[in-house]
């Protein structure tokens, strides 16, 4: 009879053992695995009027968690790029000089539809659509 009174306390014991156990490691656990938050998908966003952007010059802005550069040409045409290198994520700039996309990172260079001309960029960058509407600017993502 003492063997099997032995036995159910060694397992009260283990159970106990395992559950102190788990409330101290699923707080570290938990804290060490954050959840995932809810990003809010942004379709389109209205940048400014045509009279904010002088041509020949260039704007970054934020496309919901991804900024976006906006180019207007000397022509008055504009284009709307993702504005992160697709070789380490850096963000691009606008150089007047040349009418190209430059990445400081790594010298990479795009042309203005986005296609990488040098550097090490292994692909082109995310294109915009650019809609005005009632002298408003809104880029909307394609599809």
């Amino acid at each position: 009879m003492s063997q099997t009174r032995r036995k159910f306390i060694n397992t009260l014991l283990g159970i106990g053992s395992l559950g102190s156990l788990g409330a101290i490691f699923y707080p570290v656990l938990s804290y060490l695995v954050p959840p995932k938050i809810a990003e809010a998908k942004v379709k389109s966003l209205k940048i400014g009027t045509v009279e904010n952007f002088s041509p020949d010059s260039s704007k970054i802005v934020k496309f919901g968690r991804k900024p976006a550069i906006i180019v207007r040409t000397e022509d008055g045409e504009f284009r709307a790029l993702e504005a992160t290198c697709t070789n380490l994520d850096c963000i691009v700039q606008y150089k007047k000089d040349t009418k190209q996309i430059f990445c400081a990172c790594h010298n990479g260079i795009y042309d203005l539809h986005g296609r990488n001309i040098s550097g090490p960029p292994p692909r082109p960058l995310g294109e915009f659509q650019v809609n005005i509407i009632n002298d408003e600017i809104v880029i909307t993502q394609p599809g």
